[in-house]
């Protein structure tokens, strides 16, 4: 026993540390990764950001800002938030793409030109506008040109490289260069990465309601009142992905076949001023006959026959050419929506109220507008019992301006197409594109302006994008016009 006690106090005299062995020594605690804790610049906050392959470098190349500044205010000091904004593309886009931003400009999606002009001129203007920022600013319309003018501005000209679109969950854009380039999803920007060929969904962000686009999916938008819209059965709020329901028709049949609008409409169309090479339906349909013409990067000739190969999914489509004798028979007098498109847009008469009185009563039917500004008012004003001033911003500056702009319709229709001779002799599809009656009124509620009608003439040609069988009763469609001489040019 003295021994085995000798023994036992040696080792613990040799190994002290056991003497403490309940309370064991307390480590320091690990330091975290570096890079939860040394991210510089503007990951230090926007930590789930990742740029694109192509684009990846600093965020400060395009959005400016100051990357080592220790608070917020410092770091976004000069911040660009929206670097592909017209206003500043050129200094940030333009330093890597100096040429599609010099011709971007110049473009009909870019400046509107075609449209802005082709209303103004409709009521009463005699200048020619180069971009819809030169749409004058009016306070206190006076004349109708100017009550269009503001119409323009305010309620019209939406769907613009300016703006950021409808606060729809699919109208949601970017602008300038992002309007095209980058993906929202939600009314959210999804991405930083940017996107090389648009896809459906960022045409369709401007191409919505009873516009061009929107038919070559067969989307016919619903009336503003409540009782023609579905579903009827619920009066609490749900998604309208592009503000107002749509009928679901029959869509194009390039889109049931899986071409998106790129496959036809390509970048040198839609990003220049040079519309030379603009897509018909015989560069394809007739290729043989026109062989000499110059084709699009996606059209080749494979053993003798054209074949389009899809931008987005690469997939070959074999292109039919025109045999039946019709087409020999009408070519150069009759288009060829006159017979293979399935529907049009058909809305008669377009009706557009600019109104500065507080009294919101009147709108209760009508409070869905296809405009995310009115409908916010509306609903602030009928909801919440509080007082909304009628403003409404400016649609290219973003500034407020007294009065709010409703929208309604005498009908919308789509089954009864409108089939006329153009004052070029071809039959066309035509569509009243200019059916538009424009009044308004004082804050007191006296009528300024009461169903103002433009120039004639109302009805403009239109190319449905629903093409599809001509089926056996075309003919019918057009025969009383094949003898009947064009129309003389309207009257300036």
């Amino acid at each position: 026993m003295k021994w085995n006690f000798i023994f036992l106090l040696g080792l613990v005299l040799l190994f002290p540390g056991c003497r403490n062995a309940e309370k064991p020594e307390k480590k320091p605690p690990t330091p975290p990764p570096a890079i939860q804790t040394r991210l510089h610049g503007c990951r230090r906050c926007h930590r789930d950001i990742r740029p694109g392959r192509n684009h990846n470098f600093a965020c400060t190349k395009c959005h400016a800002g100051n990357p080592d500044g220790a608070s917020e205010k410092e770091a976004h000091a000069g911040l660009l938030a929206r670097p592909a904004h017209p206003d500043s593309m050129a200094r940030t886009c333009g330093r890597c793409h100096q040429q599609q931003v010099e011709n971007i400009r110049a473009s009909l999606h870019f400046s509107l030109s075609k449209a802005v002009n082709l209303v103004r001129k409709h009521f009463g203007a005699r200048d020619t506008l180069k971009n819809l920022t030169e749409i004058p600013v009016v306070l206190h319309p006076a004349t109708k040109l100017q009550l269009a003018d503001d119409m323009l501005r305010r309620r019209c000209l939406r769907c613009h490289v300016y703006s950021s679109g409808d606060d729809y969950a699919y109208t949601r854009r970017g602008t300038g260069c992002a309007a095209c380039h980058m993906a929202f999803a939600g009314g959210k920007l999804l991405s930083h990465t940017m996107i090389r060929a648009p896809g459906d969904q960022q045409c369709l962000s401007c191409h919505y309601a009873n516009t061009v686009g929107a038919d070559y999916y067969g989307r016919f938008e619903q009336d503003f009142g409540s009782e023609y819209r579905t579903p009827f059965t619920t009066s609490q709020p749900y998604t309208r992905p592009y503000g107002v329901e749509y009928h679901n028709l029959v869509p194009d049949i390039h889109q049931q076949r899986g071409l998106s609008c790129i496959d036809c409409h390509s970048g040198p169309e839609l990003m220049t001023a040079d519309r030379r090479d603009k897509l018909s339906c015989s560069t394809c349909h007739q290729w043989r006959q026109n062989h000499k013409k110059s084709l699009p990067d996606n059209l080749t000739v494979e053993n003798g026959n054209l074949v389009l190969t899809a931008r987005h999914s690469g997939k070959k489509y074999l292109v039919p050419q025109l045999t039946d004798p019709a087409h020999a028979q009408y070519d150069g007098r009759v288009t060829c929506q006159v017979c293979h498109a399935q529907w049009s847009f058909n809305d008669s008469t377009t009706y557009l109220l600019r109104s500065e009185t507080d009294d919101y009563g009147p709108w209760e039917h009508l409070r869905i507008q296809s405009s995310s500004e009115v409908e916010n008012l509306l609903d602030r004003s009928l909801n919440d019992d509080a007082d909304v001033i009628p403003v409404m911003k400016d649609g290219i500056t973003g500034k407020e301006r007294p009065g709010i702009w409703y929208k309604g319709f005498l009908q919308r229709r789509w089954e009864n197409i409108i089939i006329r001779r153009d004052k070029d002799g071809l039959i066309k599809i035509f569509r009243p594109i200019l059916d538009l009656r424009l009044s308004a009124d004082d804050s007191e509620g006296k009528v300024l302006f009461d169903n103002v009608a433009g120039n004639k003439p109302d009805l403009l040609p239109y190319t449905p994008h629903t093409t599809g069988p001509a089926g056996m009763m075309y003919r019918y469609r057009f025969a009383g016009l094949l003898d009947k001489p064009a129309p003389p040019p309207p009257e300036k």
